[in-house]
């Protein structure tokens, strides 16, 4: 235990949830300068390289409920930032594109990003960064893996 400290503070999840809100609270400001949510964020991200998404799919990508991701997604389509079109290959499943607008609006919050990521660079060091992430993604993976095989 960390000298100085509440016990619950010593949890990982405790800790993840305290920098996850240190995060989101810093973005959420730099993102509403363009009027954008981080969730409206990670769907342009995702769809900013041009694969063709279906709703499920981008839900599972962009970590959102669906329900939650069609209420976003329809406000992003009023917005003009997305463009939903029939898929080819069956025609009961939608695909989101952006738009030329939702292109432009990407490109201005990828410099939000690229600005806090700086930050966190000046901050913690790109090793560290680099160490953080890679196992964040690995403790994701086997959780995500528990989860699939109770």
């Amino acid at each position: 235990m960390i000298e100085g400290t509440s016990p619950v503070e010593n949890h990982l999840s405790y800790a993840l949830a305290a920098a996850h809100r240190s995060l989101t609270q810093t973005l959420s400001e730099r993102l509403k300068k363009h009027g954008v949510q981080i969730e409206a964020w990670r769907i342009l991200e995702f769809l900013d390289n041009g694969e063709r998404l279906t709703m499920g799919r981008l839900a599972e990508l962009a970590l959102i409920n669906r329900p939650a991701l069609s209420k976003l997604v329809d406000r992003m389509v009023a917005d003009g930032m997305v463009h939903r079109q029939i898929a080819t290959s069956d025609q009961r499943q939608i695909n989101l594109l952006l738009t030329a607008i939702g292109k432009k609006r990407m490109m201005q919050i990828r410099q939000e990003i690229v600005e806090q990521e700086d930050e966190m660079l000046s901050r913690i060091g790109a090793v560290q960064q680099k160490e953080l992430v890679a196992a964040l993604r690995a403790l994701s993976d086997k959780l995500d893996g528990q989860a699939a095989n109770p």
